[in-house]
């Protein structure tokens, strides 16, 4: 049974407050209408687009990083607490996919989970001692990926970091454990 527009706008509002990344597509389907009606739900409550979202999201959490540039960072950070835990999400383009075999290029997978570790480390300049990773299944089309990333101990100058990439569907795609090291 659908809903009332007040009450279907309503709880959009509450899912968008909770995660801000769902696409109007995915919406529609939730709420068993169409795009458009989403759409217009959307401009009445005045919530912009997802790209509007994620980039208003990500400005806001971006000026907290002290060990990269904001040009140097992979993905989108959504969350951040220096010296704790960071999410960041990465959309995947067509330019990202090989053109033979339709996978995403690996690297970008590593860059997403590496920039985002460096992030949440509250020191100027550090860098990769050791990285542990594990690719575990393949991205074969466009896709969302999110990143976790946790510093999970600090010793001395170094900084130990685990990392977890899960895809749209929140399937596990990628782990990894990090240390960095603050360096002069």
């Amino acid at each position: 049974m659908k809903k009332k527009r007040a009450e279907r706008q309503h709880e959009l509002l509450e899912i968008l407050k909770a995660d801000p990344f769902y696409t109007d597509e995915e919406l529609a389907n939730r709420f068993e209408v169409s795009i458009q009606t989403i759409r217009l739900d959307r401009m009445s409550l005045n919530i912009p687009e997802l790209r509007e979202r994620v980039k208003l999201i990500a400005e806001s959490q971006e000026t907290k990083v002290k060990t990269l540039g904001v040009k140097e960072i992979t993905g989108e950070i959504i969350d951040l607490s220096v010296g704790e835990i960071g999410i960041s999400m990465l959309e995947i383009t067509e330019d990202m996919i090989y053109s033979k075999t339709g996978t995403l290029k690996d690297h970008y997978i590593f860059s997403l989970a590496e920039s985002l570790a460096m992030a949440i480390i509250d020191a100027p300049k550090v860098i990769m001692r050791v990285a542990n990773i594990k690719c575990l299944k393949l991205i074969e089309k466009e896709d969302r990926l999110i990143a976790k990333a946790e510093i999970y101990r600090e010793v001395d100058r170094k900084h130990y970091i685990k990392v977890v990439i899960n895809n749209r569907d929140q399937e596990q795609i990628f782990r990894g454990k990090f240390i960095f090291e603050e360096i002069d």
